[in-house]
């Protein structure tokens, strides 16, 4: 049988194990509440502005001259003369003597055609008064009518023809004579030179090639969508136009003239033309913009009256989603007007300083609570103000 020893022996160090278990227990610290996570989703906003605006519409284009004339002989001969500023690139003011063709065979045609001339006149004086000898011989003759040819009008009327041709010749003559010398027919710009000194041109050869510096023309292309936001379709309106010169942006000034009336087939798109006056700065100081440069243009539209603008990805489904001032999301309808680039432009629906949500978020709901970065540090800044203030306490 057990003894009375061994059979408390063990309820003592249950005893122990117990009273150790409640010692540790009472020494161990209770786990500290960890705070409430905020979940509320974080927004970046940006304020609406209602602005006047008016709408541009953009195009692009190349710089042409308005006229462009080739310059040929009118009559042959040897090129005797061309005027310094007869090469490409020069500029030359209208009437300017740009060659000359040797005159010595139409001189002497101009003489040829004043001897005839002459010559004519003098038949045609004395065909007259053989008419009047011919009358009075018919009156001593007989009392008779006379006929035409008895009264020597059919020579009469020869001569008369003869002192015509002649004259006409007289004209061509002189008018060939004329054309000995080769004239710029208005202000312009030298393209091109066909001809050299001492060389034979004969009627009808090219003689070199002129642009006007008077005007230039650009054909802006227009997507039909376009027009709507034009004056008049355009025509009448300023435009700017833009381009590089000299390392550095520049800007003119012109005018949409008129449109071209058709669509074009391969393009689709509507041409209007504008005009910049003087565009090489001949007679103004401004600077110079050369034929064959590219250029965009902003033509002038319609006034849109105060409109917001906002990023286009922004608009879905016509809404905006907008944060209240209780920093709650909502939802507003939108009027867009117009699409410009990465933009669009609404004329209804949001008010000045209404806070426009730009930010992504992952299930946006009407009615759901936000809050701005700036909410979230200070919100920070307070807790740790109230657990410095607790450690201080302690």
């Amino acid at each position: 049988m057990a003894t009375k020893k061994q059979i408390i022996l063990p309820f003592v160090v249950l005893g122990i194990g117990v009273a150790g278990l409640v010692g540790l227990s009472a020494l161990k610290k209770p786990p500290e509440e960890k705070p409430p996570v905020d979940t509320t989703p974080l927004v970046s906003v940006k304020e609406i502005i209602y602005q006047p605006m008016t709408f541009n519409v953009d195009s692009y284009g190349v710089v042409n001259a308005k006229y462009t004339t080739e310059i040929v002989a009118q009559v042959g001969g040897e090129i005797i003369y061309l005027d310094p500023n007869f090469v490409k690139g020069g500029f030359v003011k209208q009437g300017e003597v740009l060659a000359k063709i040797d005159p010595s065979d139409y001189e002497s045609s101009l003489l040829d055609a004043e001897a005839n001339i002459a010559s004519s006149k003098a038949s045609l004086v004395q065909e007259r008064a053989n008419g009047e000898v011919a009358i009075r011989d018919w009156a001593d003759i007989t009392n008779q009518k006379p006929t035409d040819l008895s009264l020597r009008k059919p020579q009469l009327a020869q001569e008369i023809a003869k002192l015509k041709s002649a004259e006409a010749s007289l004209n061509r003559a002189k008018r060939d004579l004329e054309r000995t010398v080769i004239r710029a027919p208005y202000d312009a710009l030298i393209e091109a030179r066909d001809i050299g000194l001492g060389s034979y041109v004969s009627k009808g050869s090219m003689i070199g090639k002129v642009l006007n510096t008077d005007k230039a023309e650009i054909r802006l292309p227009i997507a039909d969508r376009e027009m709507q936001y034009l004056q008049a379709k355009g025509v009448g309106t300023s435009v700017n136009l833009y381009s590089n010169f000299a390392g550095s942006k520049h800007t003119w000034t012109g005018k949409i003239v008129r449109s071209e009336g058709v669509v074009d087939s391969k393009s689709r798109m509507t041409y209007l033309v504008a005009e910049v006056d003087d565009p090489y700065g001949l007679n103004t100081n401004k600077k110079e913009l050369r034929y064959g440069t590219y250029v965009t243009a902003e033509v002038t539209g319609l006034k849109a009256g105060n409109v917001a603008v906002v990023p286009r990805h922004l608009v879905i489904n016509g809404t905006v989603a907008i944060m209240d001032a209780e920093k709650t999301l909502r939802y507003k309808p939108v009027t867009v007007i117009r699409q410009d680039g990465a933009n669009v432009v609404i004329s209804d629906g949001l008010e000045n300083g209404m806070q426009l949500i730009t930010s992504a978020l992952d299930y946006p709901i009407d009615g759901m609570k936000v809050a701005l970065p700036e909410d979230r540090i200070l919100q920070k800044e307070a807790e740790k103000d109230a657990s410095e203030l607790a450690m201080e306490g302690e």
